[in-house]
């Protein structure tokens, strides 16, 4: 147990590890990179690693974590962050009306380690749980090296983020905060200036295969979609739905190939009549809505010559044929007009008629 857990981005990963030894943390890092490239189980390792008990150097001579102090482990317990942020969410719901509404979200499992995620329903970050932040920040710690606080995701309400900043200005030496974001420009500038900016690159198809490669349940050739599919983070790799996803995408060639004329509408009726009100409903076609664009995107690659970037290599011979029926405008109104699904949805449309009417929109 320790860094060497951590697939890819090497020279971000000892750059951090450099600062540990030097015990020169920044008072502040954000921390970009794509959903699932491991920037909380990366965030997570530093804070193991200040605050192990055993201290241990790795056979690079820079510092490690054992994983099985007490610190560590009592860090490691937030590590399945889905699940702690799930229990977070259920124990506020069991309470009373009038404090629910006043108990902000926090996962908490170790006193030096506080994680901050966005609180549903809205899923951003709030003023009240950057004011609770700041309310006890400034208490040094009791039973760690260092205080850490980790903002999952970088989704601040306006007052929210200017708060944060009052902290960013006069930050306490023994406190560390993590800005985890997709992308840093959804921060701002100020809060930007005042941090240093840390990347996670996606990895190659070639690193996801071979960190797939002991998973018995998928083919070689499944292993190989995946990791194209996944777009460079592993994580996503390692949690993918592949079953989930090939039905979806199932689904989105009948959509596009009904809209070229390829076959009546009976089936599609059928198809998108599983695309029902409710949250497994919209899971559904979020999920519907991203493996379109996915096959969209392909077909630019394929009139462009560049197959050899396609995700969905293993529907070359079917999205060829595709391919040879669109033309690149038409490809740009599909990708127009999923924007309008996704409008829909957010007005709370019928989602199966707004599939329907999608197909119809693009018809040839």
């Amino acid at each position: 147990m320790g860094f060497d857990q951590f697939r890819g981005n090497a020279t971000t990963v000892n750059r951090l590890r450099e600062m540990i030894a030097r015990d020169h943390l920044p008072h502040a890092i954000i921390l970009t990179g794509a959903r699932g490239a491991g920037k909380f189980t990366l965030a997570q390792m530093v804070a193991k690693a200040v605050n192990c008990l055993e201290r241990p150097l790795a056979a690079d001579g820079l510092p490690d974590f054992c994983g099985v102090c007490r610190n560590c482990e009592r860090i490691s317990q937030a590590d399945e962050l889905d699940q702690r942020f799930a229990e977070a969410v259920e124990a506020r719901e069991n309470l009373r009306e009038t404090d629910k509404r006043e108990t902000r979200i926090f996962v908490q499992t170790h006193p030096e380690v506080l994680i901050i995620p966005p609180d549903p329903p809205q899923m951003l970050v709030k003023v009240d749980q950057v004011r609770h932040v700041i309310g006890e920040m400034y208490y040094k710690p009791g039973e760690g090296r260092q205080k850490f606080y980790i903002f999952s995701e970088s989704n601040f309400m306006k007052e929210a983020a200017n708060a944060l900043l009052k902290v960013l200005e006069e930050p306490p030496e023994f406190a560390t905060l993590f800005l985890l974001a997709e992308n840093s420009n959804s921060l701002l500038p100020t809060i930007r200036s005042r941090c240093i900016t840390l990347r996670l690159a996606p990895l190659t198809a070639e690193e996801i295969g071979q960190d797939l490669a002991m998973r018995t349940e998928w083919t070689a050739a499944q292993k190989k979609l995946v990791a194209r599919l996944c777009g460079g983070a592993i994580g996503r790799a390692r949690s993918f739905d592949l079953a989930g996803y090939l039905t979806a995408r199932k689904d989105a060639l009948l959509l596009l190939t009904t809209a070229l004329g390829d076959g009546g509408h009976s089936a599609l009726f059928r198809a998108t009549e599983a695309y029902r009100a409710g949250g497994e409903g919209k899971g559904k076609t979020d999920l519907l809505i991203s493996v379109l664009y996915s096959i969209l995107e392909d077909l630019m690659f394929l009139k462009a010559g560049s197959e050899e970037l396609m995700r969905n290599h293993d529907m070359q011979a079917e999205l060829g044929n595709v391919a040879g029926q669109v033309s690149f405008d038409w490809i740009v109104r599909a990708s127009d007009g999923l924007g309008e699904v996704q409008n829909g949805m957010r007005r709370n449309l019928l989602r199966s008629l707004s599939l329907d009417g999608y197909s119809s929109s693009i018809e040839i």
